[in-house]
């Protein structure tokens, strides 16, 4: 059952979704909730339908939505993931919570069911009503030992899109929104932050493209002029490598792809999705719903762990209204 917050609690308060419900989400979420380490830190709130919800345990409420059947068409499987993602950012947005973490989403499936966005981070921009938003997966550790943070300057478009896509006013806009996180999510007094070229060798001094003088480097240019640490145009072939030794910050890269696959290389299982320019701490696993695996058992929830992780440590530090200290 869900309760109201009481007036003043003195640990986070986090949202769960629990995604599509013919997925992984529900059973990532449950193994997740599970850990003493992470019911010890926080209270939950679990949001999906009745069907999906994990065993009752202490410190874990529950916000059952319309039911829903494995038989059901697949548009009721995204109506009601959507529908979860609505009622948290209430939540939030109310001051009942402290973070979302969202569990995967089917994209085809909640178009179907009536939500007409590309994917989570322009559903919650509409709900929050916030100018802009970025994407950024992050991991604290990777499997080739440092940490890494990739912004992506542009996501769900295709390829051929990106190149109108590109401007600096929108490369500045996503630098600004990085480095306001790192100061106030993660605490770095002065974020050095990197663009990542778009062409082979950043262009090759215009022999292979023209963005990097034309878009990038100005875009550089002007953030430096304000204050900002910033570096680039730097090639895609080296610049997560430098970013993993502790060169910079954050790495912006123009286009989903090339992030997302240097990305996944390096923490693939232990990334977390962080939607920044929101009023509050919103997270994700960095994997899909898996339907092909769902209901066995077998699926894991590391990455739904750290999602869970940084959304409290984000909630933590987050400068905001929150009522627990």
């Amino acid at each position: 059952m869900y309760d109201p917050p009481p007036a003043r609690r003195t640990r986070p308060r986090v949202a769960i979704t629990l995604g599509d419900p013919r997925g992984i989400g529900p059973e990532v979420a449950a193994k997740a909730l599970a850990l003493r380490e992470l019911s010890d830190e926080a209270d939950f709130v679990v949001i999906g339908p009745e069907a999906s919800m994990p065993p009752a345990a202490e410190g874990i409420e529950t916000f059952a939505i319309a039911s829903w059947h494995p038989t059901a068409e697949v548009s009721a499987a995204g109506r009601v993931a959507g529908e979860a993602v609505r009622i948290a950012v209430e939540f939030a947005l109310r001051g009942d919570v402290d973070a979302v973490v969202t569990a995967p989403i089917d994209k085809a499936a909640f178009r179907a069911g009536g939500w007409h966005y590309p994917g989570h981070t322009e559903m919650l921009q509409k709900l929050c009503g916030v100018p802009a938003v970025g994407m950024m997966m992050a991991a604290e550790t990777t499997l080739l030992g440092g940490g890494l943070r990739v912004v992506l300057a542009t996501t769900h478009m295709a390829l051929h899109e990106v190149f109108n896509a590109l401007t600096p006013e929108m490369l500045v806009e996503q630098a600004r929104l990085t480095d306001t996180a790192l100061r106030d999510w993660w605490q770095i007094k002065q974020p050095r932050i990197v663009l990542c070229a778009l062409n082979p060798h950043a262009g090759d001094g215009g022999l292979f493209g023209d963005e990097e003088a034309r878009v990038i480097a100005p875009a550089v240019a002007r953030l430096r002029s304000a204050g900002f640490f910033v570096d680039g145009p730097i090639p895609a072939d080296t610049v997560f490598t430098r970013a993993l030794r502790g060169e910079w910050d954050a790495v912006i890269a123009p286009y989903h792809d090339v992030g997302m696959a240097a990305f996944k290389t390096a923490a693939f299982g232990h990334g977390v999705n962080v939607t920044l320019g929101l009023p509050f701490p919103r997270t994700s696993p960095d994997h899909g719903t898996a339907i092909d695996i769902a209901g066995r058992g077998v699926a894991d929830p590391a990455s739904m762990i750290e999602a869970i992780r940084l959304a409290l440590r984000l909630a933590r530090s987050f400068d905001t209204k929150r009522l627990f200290h």
